[in-house]
């Protein structure tokens, strides 16, 4: 389609963006789920990872076949029958990494229910939210339809009342999406992210991510940060460590705090604790999507082809093919829509 498309910027911010994503998952794994004073004593300071990762990798995979499917305009029901095609991806050896919330789904889309109907009763989780990375990416520069096809999405694991964990796919997919600008900054990235979050019905996320902002902004370093956050937890933390009204907001500030560098928003990420894995593998496809693949240093690069299960080279060409097919389709789209206004 495209002659040289590894050299194209397309091509290096999703590649960048797939291998952050990873890289975070897999740094954040030993942090999970433990506060930043267990990880200080047992580790000193996370940096560095061995394996592929967690559910949040899976999951993205799995997205990311169904988005290539369809030429980009995947929604739940392609996802759904991907899940159900794929089984064993959910259900084989990293099964005890998946949150209850897609296990449940998973077992009701095969006994009995519809997509649409499969999230209800679902517990809050960023089980969309952590791997929705792909429909930023397939909606490359474009976050407004990126947040659109996002709430679609993520309404397979979440409804009604957890649909705040739409709001935080919505606002990651916008992220990812407005990074693949070539003029991008850490600043238009943030301003993206909630711009087209739904005003009324996001009042809770919008709420809570300018919480978390506010303080990025006000403190002089991540560890002042980290610091303020847990010493005032009643306003940043919920009961489920992966709820996404904590782990959106954190990602988003801390990519804040980093400067959207790839290494900084992973390990500050990590170290931080709580829903680590989760938190480090969306900011890192983030600032992967915002530095492409040269921002991410050499030796992360070479560890992390060696670990993965999938291709991430191969995903990455697929997935920068389909954004282009889709741009295209979009593209005849308006040419036509210019005829009849003519």
């Amino acid at each position: 389609m495209i002659d040289n498309l590894e050299s194209t910027i397309l091509y290096k911010k999703t590649l960048g963006c797939l291998l952050g994503g990873i890289i975070g998952d897999a740094v954040g794994t030993p942090a999970e789920n433990k506060d930043y004073q267990t990880i200080e004593e047992r580790f000193g300071w996370i940096d560095d990872f061995d394996g592929d990762g967690t559910d949040d990798t899976v999951m993205k995979n799995l997205l990311a076949k169904a988005l290539i499917e369809t030429d980009g305009y995947a929604t739940r029901d392609d996802w759904a029958k991907v899940m159900l095609d794929d089984w064993q991806a959910i259900f084989g050896s990293k099964v005890n990494k998946f949150f209850i919330s897609v296990l449940h789904m998973a077992q009701k889309l095969r006994q009995h229910a519809v997509p649409r109907t499969a999230a209800l009763g679902n517990m809050p989780s960023s089980s969309s939210a952590m791997c929705i990375s792909p429909v930023g990416i397939v909606n490359a520069g474009n976050p407004r339809q990126a947040a659109l096809q996002a709430y679609n999405l993520a309404s397979l694991i979440h409804v009604h009342d957890v649909s705040f964990c739409q709001d935080g796919a919505a606002a990651m997919a916008a992220a990812v999406a407005a990074a693949f600008s070539p003029d991008a900054t850490v600043d238009s990235v943030l301003a993206a992210s909630t711009a087209y979050l739904e005003r009324l019905s996001g009042q809770e996320m919008l709420g809570a991510i300018e919480r978390a902002a506010s303080v990025a902004r006000s403190s002089r370093d991540y560890h002042e940060f980290r610091l303020t956050v847990y010493e005032d937890r009643e306003r940043f933390f919920h009961r489920i460590t992966c709820d996404s009204r904590e782990t959106v907001p954190l990602t988003l500030a801390l990519f804040s705090l980093a400067d959207g560098d790839v290494e900084k928003c992973i390990t500050f990420s990590a170290n931080f604790g709580r829903d680590a894995d989760t938190i480090a593998s969306m900011c890192g496809a983030i600032s992967g999507a915002l530095r492409g693949i040269d921002g991410i240093k050499p030796s992360w690069v070479e560890k992390v082809h060696s670990f993965a299960s999938v291709d991430q080279r191969d995903l990455a060409e697929r997935l920068a093919t389909t954004a282009i097919k889709k741009y295209q389709a979009e593209s005849a789209v308006r040419a036509a829509f210019e005829r009849i206004v003519c």
